[in-house]
């Protein structure tokens, strides 16, 4: 398949939202860019499951599957789901029925993204346990198991959603050991936020996953995230690169990040296309102006 984008919205974890006194009004606008994404071509929106900022503060942060429910009925065609939603913040069997539900109202347009949490902030605000990585990644395990068998196995008393077989779930996360493996064994779909050279080294680590498990590696969906920021030159842009950025990207985030001329973003693009990304999902740096994402649509969309 061609190269698709997804938007990566805006919630507030970044701190988006600090602008907005009116909590209605930063609703709105959230709901207004997934529109736009919709009527400019992008495949899918995507928004983030934390519960406060990043790093803690009093900026307001919308609850990702309350927007879901929004997007889903305030939307035609766009594909959306939660990138991604931590294991640890609801019961897997009450997390598949409330996907369920939103797969309802979307009309069958939801994707389950799950991942094994890391945002130690919002377990300790909120009171869930925070275990280590091992620990998180079992129950991880074990939380996509139950969702599977709660929207396959006979009987249930909750919908399984309008898409069959099953609503498609994606595992977010590039360990190689473990978390790639999951992606194998469940998922429809995987999710990366590494350079190109990096995600095409941990696509061939789950083409050998796949291979032992059984599962056709071109029947998993490739996604990786990335950002953007247009600008007259690369100079220019990377200077408006966030130094947070290294805590989501490892190594050089503005070696390979979408953030410079429009050459210099098309020639990144294509990079993440031939490390074999098939979705590449795009948080702006503009991140609540519908015209940034106008203006990559028109440029990159076409």
């Amino acid at each position: 398949m061609s190269l698709e984008f997804g938007i990566f919205l805006p919630v507030g974890f970044g701190g988006e939202l600090a602008a907005f006194a009116d909590p209605v009004e930063a609703a709105e606008r959230v709901v207004e860019l997934a529109r736009t994404a919709e009527e400019c071509g992008f495949a899918a929106a995507w928004l983030p499951d934390h519960l406060q900022t990043v790093p803690p503060s009093t900026a307001p942060v919308l609850e990702s599957w309350s927007m879901l429910a929004a997007l889903a009925r305030d939307t035609d065609r766009i594909r959306i789901g939660p990138l991604v939603s931590s294991n640890g913040y609801r019961n897997p069997a009450l997390q598949a029925k409330i996907a369920s539900t939103v797969d309802v109202l979307s009309g069958g347009r939801l994707t389950l993204g799950m991942g094994a949490g890391w945002y130690e902030p919002d377990y300790e605000a909120f009171g869930y346990e925070f275990g280590d990585a091992p620990a998180r990644l079992r129950q991880l395990r074990d939380g996509v198991r139950t969702i599977r068998a709660m929207w396959t196995e006979h009987p249930t008393t909750f919908p399984r959603g309008v898409q069959r077989p099953t609503i498609p779930l994606l595992i977010a996360g590039g360990g190689e050991r473990v978390t790639l493996k999951l992606v194998a064994e469940y998922a429809d779909a995987c999710n990366v936020m590494v350079s190109p050279a990096d995600a095409a080294r941990k696509f061939g680590v789950l083409r050998e996953h796949c291979a032992t498990a059984g599962r056709d590696y071109d029947a998993v969906l490739r996604t990786a995230t990335t950002a953007c920021l247009v600008a007259a030159s690369d100079e220019e842009a990377t200077a408006a690169l966030s130094p947070a950025m290294s805590t989501f990207y490892p190594g050089d985030p503005a070696s390979y990040l979408l953030h410079g001329t429009a050459d210099t973003v098309r020639r990144r693009i294509a990079a993440y296309e031939e490390a074999g990304v098939q979705q590449l999902i795009v948080g702006f740096h503009e991140a609540t102006d519908p015209e940034a994402i106008r203006r990559f649509a028109k440029e990159f969309i076409g």
